[in-house]
C-alpha cells in the first residue's frame, strides 16, 4: 500500500480504515511475527490505541481477525479464508463451465467439476451426457475422497504426513458423506457400501500412496465399478497459478459404452484439466 492510499484510508469511512487494518493483518510483518498487537497497528496506522483496541474486538466478534491468547497478537482469522475460498471457489466454476461443456460434448459423457471438503469430494458443478443413457449428475454431494479418481486426485500432491493424518481421520469414510440431490434420491440411486474386493484401489494406506505415486506419474485417476455397478470413470487435477492441486475433472460413463478405453479417456480427461489450469494462471507443462 502507498503513502498516498494509507493516507486516503485514515481519512475515509470506517469500513476503509478496518480494510486497512486487515491488510496490515495480511502484511510480511504479520506474518513474521505471528500477527500485530494493538499498539504496533496504531502505530502503523496513526489511529488511536483505544480506538484500535475496540476495532479489533467488533473484528474478532465478527471472526474476521483471532486473538493469541499468549502473545495478545491478533492475526487473519477463519471467518476472512473461508469468505475467500468461497470466492475462489466460485470464479473457478464460472471459469471451469465452458470447458467442462465442451468436454461433455466431446467425449458425450457426463462431466464433473469437483473438490476437496472438509476431507472429502464436494461436485460443485456437472454437465450430463447428451445421451439418454447415462450417469447421475452429481451436484451439490460429497462423497468418500478414498473411494473416488477425482478424491484421489486432489490429494495427489500431499506430502506423506499430510496423506497418513488425512487417511487414519478418512479413510474409512462411508461412500456418501452428505445427502443425495432430490433428483438422485427420487431416482432410487444408490452407491456401493463397499467397493468389490477385486475392483477396490484404496485397501490401506500403503496402498493409497501406490495408487497416488501412479496418478503423478499418468496424470489422471481411473474407476472401473468401485463405487456404482456399470460405472467407470477417469479424473484430473486442476492446479492454480502456484501450482497446486485446487479441483478435480471427472468424467463417468457406463462401463458398455468405454469398454477398453479408460486409460484412453483419461489421457483426454488429463489433456482437458490441463488446458482448464493454464486459464487458471498455471504455469504451462515443460515440453
Amino acid at each position: 500500500m502507498t503513502s498516498t492510499q494509507s493516507a486516503a484510508r485514515r481519512n475515509s469511512s470506517g469500513l476503509g480504515r478496518d480494510i486497512e487494518i486487515v491488510e496490515l493483518l495480511g502484511s510480511d510483518e504479520a506474518v513474521a511475527e505471528g500477527g500485530l498487537g494493538v499498539m504496533r497497528i496504531a502505530q502503523l496506522t496513526g489511529r488511536d490505541k483505544a480506538v484500535i483496541s475496540r476495532t479489533m474486538a467488533t473484528l474478532a466478534d465478527a471472526e474476521l481477525v483471532v486473538r493469541d491468547d499468549t502473545t495478545m497478537n491478533y492475526r487473519l482469522g477463519s471467518r476472512l479464508f473461508a469468505i475467500a475460498a468461497r470466492t475462489t471457489e466460485a470464479t473457478l466454476v464460472s471459469r471451469a463451465r465452458p470447458h467442462l461443456r465442451n468436454i461433455a460434448q466431446s467425449t458425450r459423457e457426463t462431466t464433473h467439476l469437483c473438490v476437496l471438503r472438509g476431507g472429502n469430494v464436494l461436485t460443485v458443478l456437472s454437465e450430463l451426457s447428451p445421451h439418454e443413457f447415462r450417469t447421475t449428475g452429481w451436484e451439490g454431494v460429497t462423497t468418500a475422497a478414498w473411494r473416488t479418481p477425482s478424491g484421489r486426485v486432489l490429494i495427489s500432491d500431499w506430502d506423506r504426513a499430510s496423506l497418513t493424518r488425512w487417511y487414519q481421520e478418512h479413510g474409512r469414510d462411508q461412500p456418501l458423506v452428505g445427502p443425495l440431490n432430490p433428483a438422485m434420491a427420487a431416482a432410487g440411486f444408490a452407491v456401493l457400501e463397499t467397493p468389490p474386493e477385486n475392483k477396490a484401489i484404496v485397501r490401506d494406506l500403503d496402498s493409497l500412496l501406490a495408487e497416488l505415486q501412479r496418478i503423478r506419474e499418468r496424470g489422471y485417476a481411473t474407476l472401473d465399478e468401485e463405487l456404482e455397478l456399470g460405472v467407470v470413470g477417469a479424473s484430473a487435477p486442476i492446479t492454480d497459478f502456484t501450482g497446486h492441486i485446487v479441483a478435480a475433472i471427472n468424467v463417468s460413463a457406463p462401463k458398455s459404452r468405454i469398454g477398453g478405453q479408460l486409460d484412453r479417456l483419461g489421457a483426454y480427461v488429463a489433456q482437458a484439466a490441463r488446458e482448464l489450469s493454464i486459464s487458471l494462471g498455471s504455469p504451462a507443462p515443460q515440453g
